[in-house]
């Protein structure tokens, strides 16, 4: 059991028999009354976003999570996902992985995360290199500029690149933001 005063953002609790992981959290001491802590919890079964109060002090449940270096090997009606060292195969919907599936690429190893060996999240790598399929054409000469113009990658993700990036470029983009970070070969 942990206590309110142990909240850290990222962290996964068991509420209402409910697996949530905290987003954000405040601690707020009011001039009256009794402290009490804000948070924004994801749900973890529909991947749906509340606002919780809890009172300080207030006990929970810490849900203890394991992680397993997967492999991404191809989509069909599912997402399929190979055990590095067992070989063991495990598949996941596209509602579990949310906008993360925009930076799959196949064979890139991921962390699969489960809790009670049932998986509920991917983490992927900070940051991942991806070739532009689809672009307009680059402007010669223009190499730094803070304006951006559309592009897609080879997931199928549509970010922002700026103007000297074209069609085959390889480029680095962040996973957490889906943004762009710099050109690798062009």
């Amino acid at each position: 059991m942990i206590s309110t005063s142990d909240f850290k953002n990222g962290m996964t609790i068991l509420y209402d028999n409910q697996l949530y992981r905290i987003l954000y959290f405040q601690h707020v001491k009011p001039g009256k009354g009794g402290a009490f802590v804000r948070t924004k919890l994801k749900d973890l079964n529909t991947g749906a976003t509340i606002d919780k109060t809890f009172r300080a002090g207030e006990k929970m449940e810490q849900a203890i999570l394991e992680t397993k270096k997967m492999q991404y090997l191809y989509k069909d009606r599912f997402y399929n996902f190979m055990d590095t060292k067992t070989y063991e195969q495990v598949q996941l919907s596209e509602k579990l992985l949310e906008e993360q599936k925009d930076y799959l690429l196949e064979n890139m190893e991921i962390m699969l995360v489960f809790y009670k060996s049932r998986p509920i999240s991917i983490e992927l790598p900070i940051a991942i290199e991806t070739k532009v399929v689809k672009t307009e054409p680059g402007l010669k000469g223009d190499t730094v500029s803070s304006s951006f113009k559309p592009a897609e990658i080879e997931t199928g993700a549509k970010i922002m690149v700026p103007l000297f990036i074209d069609n085959g470029d390889v480029i680095k983009v962040d996973t957490r933001t889906g943004s762009y970070i710099t050109r690798v070969s062009g």
